[in-house]
């Protein structure tokens, strides 16, 4: 017999959970296997970049020997090249290399040499924290790694600001979070967690996410590693408000592994309830009756404390709730 709750698969996960977590995250998805161009599933490298980055060397590697989950981390290496030192990088977007000038590069999500080339990954959410675990070998004494995270709206360049390749894409911007390595080796694997600065109210529609072996953009000195592994976000609890949309004409709670909404007055629109865990994960969905008392099955969830929405045309909900 069917749950009445449709809990959602790890092989749908892709699809379904792409909205408010970071695909790939765990760097356990690769394409082009073994070849020059091998990236992370979702993420891309100078050598998929356009003019001069496709023509710098690997700088991005599938590591095998040490990861902190899974059997894999992402490796970025900062290299010597012809006409330049190359920043070991991987993004979520592309690299641009308009000239050998490297002032001029940046990351963006629209390929400068093809406009129908949009690589951008899918993100609605807003997050409390960016998280993840890192390696650092240090290829001079100035030099640092570094994570950042942009949510957006539209297309994005990292850096914002208009340069003669690509025009101000503040306006864009919902929020970010960064950060930076020490200046110094890092050994083992050490877990790093960064908040997130929102500049804006409103929901983003994606996420940028840019690594680099070198945080300095104009960098001359080589020999710098970044190992990164099982990147995520956090939800906080507290930052899960009632949405007021009619929100007192149904009570949602949880007792005994089950999850009851009750509305109080009779709608005559259906609405949906969506379930997320802490990390922001969607774990269920249910299309739901407004016109009576609806119980749903949760046995198979872990104890703890879950976030929900109810949404409709007639009401607009979202709190916690604690499964036991």
């Amino acid at each position: 017999m069917k749950k009445t709750l449709t809990l959602l698969s790890i092989a749908l996960s892709a699809s379904l959970f792409a909205q408010t977590t970071i695909q790939n995250g765990d760097f356990e998805l690769w394409e082009n296997v073994g070849a020059a161009t091998e990236e992370p599933t979702f993420f891309n490298s100078n050598r998929t970049g356009t003019d001069w980055a496709t023509s710098g060397p690997q700088t991005c590697y599938r590591d095998a020997t040490t990861f902190h989950g899974g059997a894999y981390s992402v490796r970025m290496e900062t290299k010597t090249f012809i006409v330049a030192v190359v920043n070991g990088s991987v993004t979520t977007g592309i690299v641009n290399a308009p000239t050998t000038n490297k002032a001029d590069g940046y990351i963006g999500t629209i390929k400068n040499t093809d406009l129908s080339d949009i690589r951008r990954m899918s993100f609605v959410g807003r997050p409390d924290s960016l998280i993840g675990w890192y390696k650092y070998t240090q290829g001079g004494s100035s030099e640092i790694g570094k994570v950042k995270a942009i949510l957006h709206t539209g297309n994005f360049y990292d850096p914002e600001a208009a340069t003669s390749y690509h025009p101000d894409s503040s306006a864009n911007k919902i929020g970010d979070a960064l950060f930076l390595t020490p200046a110094a080796n890092v050994a083992s694997w050490t877990r790093f967690a960064v908040a997130f600065s929102y500049t804006s109210g409103s929901n983003p529609a994606y996420i940028m996410i840019n690594t680099t072996s070198s945080n300095d953009q104009l960098t001359s000195t080589a020999g710098s590693k970044l190992w990164l592994d099982d990147l995520a976000v956090v939800y906080s609890t507290a930052s899960v408000t009632e949405i007021s949309f009619n929100q007192n004409n149904a009570n949602v709670y949880a007792y005994d592994k089950t999850i009851y909404v009750d509305f109080i007055k009779g709608l005559q629109k259906q609405s949906t309830l969506t379930v997320y865990d802490l990390t922001g994960k969607l774990v269920a969905t249910k299309v739901i009756s407004n016109s009576q008392l609806n119980s749903i099955n949760v046995s198979e969830f872990n104890s703890g404390l879950y976030m929900y929405q109810l949404s409709g045309t007639e009401i607009q909900k979202s709190g916690k709730l604690f499964i036991k």
